[in-house]
């Protein structure tokens, strides 16, 4: 093979996972293609929840706004009993927010809307999807990728650095590579479809037969559209009818309500409930992200969530191998990501069982707020810590006051395509400037000013003591005044070079 790259990155699948990723190296000025199959995007709703921690990473990404605008609250869930009358509960646990934790709930917002304002924000940054355009084979070497595309201009051949497999549950990416996907298809197949219908109110989730997987059906309005969703448990075998008049006979074979009425369907699926997880999350120049490397029920909302967070997990260690840093900081991506998808399996795989006995609820253990790094790669704790934050992870929130004056927040601080080095004000004033990191001194005499002690009780930073912070909200590393020379160790082994002094 030749070493004429066409693109630093070929992304396969412009899902959440493919668009989160592409998001990424856009910001970062990268050159990456992003191919989709498809002719035109995914028109349905099937990942509709979007956790906490999702929202900060869409902060982060610059659409969180745009993407609470679109979307709204889950609402009440409204239980019908034989007789008709029912009782209502809030299906989601409710927390406050706090200084360290702003999103506090998920937000419902159906899957093709969030990728829609994904999409536009890829084009705000100068790129846009190859809609129609299938990736058809590749090989790699120890230089690059060879891909074969085929697209509306007919095949042709692209030369690129690393290959991304963002294309699904039945991924050909992770086929051609031949990793294992085991797992388990589940005792469970289900029908979900976007519908317009009249006959229920906009005001409730109304689930009919609740834990009764013969008789169960759903019908959730979705935020921002004049749709609701349908999800129901149908048998195993056989076809189902996902036409409108399929789906009404259902909901009234199921309800007896002889008034709900369904007028068109925009979007239905039936399929069947598999938990998996791929083997290997790269072979070579070649990367799995999001549903081609993990697939788990839908229960507790977790599948795009996830998804997103292996791209952004990814993202800015591509980047960073890309601009210099060694190879083996692609390692860590499966290192860190690889165990957090096998955890959300086992939670969804719960919920799903708690589902099927009426008993399901979605509490913090949902709002991926909690999953950490521990003893990676990347973790390195230079100065032992007394407290529970060290290194892996998550980097809080707090609010501040600038010095100017002004109140700021932490992750306004974090946010963009940087390392983020909190000193604290008697810290050390020796930790060499770099580009990409950005150092701020936190106490009375420096920029940040903890002005209501938010800082001090998220961090518990000690006299001298430093926390690096990750791009993408993790803690990479803590240490104090006396190991200054350990962190610039790890800040070159992670890719933040020294700037060179040319000689005179």
């Amino acid at each position: 093979m030749t070493n004429d790259f066409a693109a630093d990155v070929l992304i396969c699948g412009a899902g959440a996972a493919g668009l989160t990723l592409g998001i990424e190296l856009a910001r970062r000025g990268l050159s990456f293609r992003l191919v989709e199959k498809m002719e035109a995007p995914f028109p349905g709703s099937r990942g509709k929840g979007i956790q906490p921690r999702t929202q900060e990473i869409f902060e982060d990404l610059g659409i969180i706004d745009k993407v609470v605008a679109a979307g709204g609250v889950y609402p009440p869930l409204r239980k019908y009993r034989e007789n008709g009358s029912y009782s209502e509960n809030n299906p989601i646990e409710e927390s406050d927010p706090t200084p360290a934790e702003p999103y506090h709930i998920p937000l419902m917002i159906p899957q093709f809307l969030t990728e829609r304002i994904m999409r536009e924000r890829l084009c705000e940054l100068g790129h846009m999807v190859e809609f129609g355009s299938q990736l058809r084979k590749f090989e790699q070497d120890n230089g690059g990728v060879l891909a074969w595309i085929a697209g509306p201009g007919g095949e042709e051949t692209v030369r690129t650095r690393y290959l991304i497999g963002a294309d699904g549950g039945r991924s050909f990416v992770r086929g051609a590579l031949n990793i294992d996907f085991p797992g388990k298809t589940l005792d469970a197949r289900a029908v979900v479809a976007d519908i317009v219908l009249t006959g229920l109110n906009r005001e409730a989730w109304h689930q009919f037969n609740h834990g009764d997987m013969e008789k169960m059906v759903h019908v959730c309005p979705l935020a921002g559209t004049d749709l609701f969703q349908i999800q129901a448990p149908i048998p195993l075998d056989g076809d189902f009818d996902l036409s409108a008049d399929g789906l009404q006979r259902m909901i009234r074979e199921r309800t007896g309500r002889l008034d709900v009425q369904v007028h068109s369907v925009s979007w239905a699926s039936a399929y069947m409930m598999n938990a998996r997880l791929a083997d290997r999350y790269r072979v070579g120049r070649v990367l799995l992200v999001g549903d081609a490397a993990h697939i788990h029920p839908p229960t507790g909302g977790q599948g795009l969530n996830t998804s997103v967070q292996d791209a952004y997990n990814l993202g800015w260690k591509l980047a960073a191998v890309l601009d210099g840093a060694s190879d083996h900081l692609l390692d860590s991506y499966e290192e860190e990501r690889r165990p957090v998808a096998e955890a959300v399996l086992g939670l969804s795989s719960r919920l799903l069982d708690a589902q099927k006995q009426g008993e399901m609820r979605r509490d913090r253990d949902v709002h991926q707020l909690d999953i950490r790094y521990p003893g990676t790669l990347l973790c390195n704790e230079i100065s032992a810590r007394n407290e529970s934050l060290c290194a892996g992870a998550r980097a809080p929130d707090a609010p501040f006051k600038g010095a100017a004056g002004r109140p700021a927040r932490l992750f306004q601080l974090f946010r963009g395509v940087h390392w983020t080095l909190l000193v604290d004000g008697s810290g050390p004033q020796t930790v060499t400037p770099r580009p990409g990191l950005r150092i701020h001194h936190v106490g009375s005499q420096g920029d940040v000013i903890d002005q209501w002690g938010h800082i001090r009780d998220a961090y518990a930073m000690g006299a001298g003591e430093c926390v690096l912070v990750r791009p993408d909200g993790y803690i990479g590393a803590t240490f104090d005044a006396t190991q200054t020379a350990r962190m610039e160790l790890y800040l070159d082994r992670i890719g933040l070079a020294r700037l060179e002094v040319a000689p005179r």
